[in-house]
């Protein structure tokens, strides 16, 4: 990411979980109304003129092409860890660690339900500031939230476990990480040094929701997944790492986590989506997993 620019790329992912909201509503599996708020440029507008096109979703399913991928894929994405929030506060969780939040917009959407939980969201310090003005504007509130402004690339991360503890984060209680969209921009000291600040903020019991990028897909991606990291590299956030999944429990496991399930998304979007929708997202090397801390 540029400095002291705000992420793009945290403006696509928002706004392409915003256009989950066109998709007919047997598809509607995690809607995020705030996302296109952030990307700006008459996208918010366009949005919700679009959302009250009729019949909009059916025709949009008959396309083809990025944004109907983004929209099947985000909300695939998104809702495999609003899952695996859900199951941490059924469990009695009650802290959730966001790092590089970007708009993830949990905290509002999960406000009403998860009144009790503490949100702590770390993030480059410019993409914060603007999604904190957006939220402002929209007048919305949510579940209590702890704003930590961090560069992952420059900041020592093991000055992290303290300073969540001075917002108020109790290191002794179990905490959810929730780590989406983000360690494929990391270099690998930086993802290290981010792996050992969770396990160090992390008690026994803890939770680990994170997608990740295939090695594989960064060394030899699709002609789709070139395309996109195309376009993440001219915002300034090019693709950089991934892991082997036949590797990545061990890798865990040496880091003090166990990998509870780790699935390609878009397999997990044949459990989640009609058979039709399901279909457009490909299986390529896009995975999320749950680990706990043990």
């Amino acid at each position: 990411m540029r400095e002291n620019t705000a992420s793009r790329t945290a403006s696509w992912v928002a706004t392409s979980r915003s256009l989950g909201a066109l998709l007919p509503p047997d598809q509607h599996i995690a809607v995020d109304p705030y996302g296109a708020s952030f990307a700006g440029g008459g996208a918010e507008w366009a949005v919700r003129a679009l959302s009250k096109v009729p019949g909009l979703g059916r025709r949009l399913l008959n396309a083809s092409g990025p944004l109907l991928w983004s929209a099947l894929y985000m909300q695939v994405r998104t809702r495999m860890l609003d899952d695996v929030l859900r199951g941490f506060a059924r469990r009695g969780g009650r802290q959730v660690v966001l790092l590089g939040a970007g708009y993830d917009c949990r905290a509002v959407r999960f406000g009403g339900e998860m009144g009790n939980v503490s949100f702590f969201e770390v993030d480059h310090p410019s993409t914060q500031a603007h999604k904190r003005a957006v939220l402002a504007r929209l007048g919305v509130g949510g579940a209590r939230v702890a704003y930590l402004p961090w560069d992952f690339e420059s900041r020592p991360l093991a000055a992290l476990p303290d300073a969540l503890a001075a917002e108020g984060h109790v290191r002794a209680a179990p905490t959810l990480t929730i780590w989406e969209g983000v360690t494929m921009y990391l270099t690998e000291p930086a993802v290290e040094a981010t792996m050992a600040a969770v396990r160090a903020f992390s008690s026994p019991a803890s939770t680990l929701g994170m997608s990740y990028f295939t090695r594989d897909l960064i060394a030899h991606p699709t002609r789709r997944a070139w395309a996109v990291g195309r376009m993440a590299a001219r915002a300034g956030e090019p693709f950089r790492f991934g892991w082997s999944p036949a590797e990545l429990p061990a890798w865990l496991a040496a880091r003090g986590f166990r990998v509870e399930w780790d699935r390609e998304i878009g397999e997990a979007g044949r459990d989640l989506l009609p058979p039709r929708a399901a279909a457009r997202i490909p299986v390529e090397g896009r995975r999320c997993i749950e680990a706990t801390a043990v």
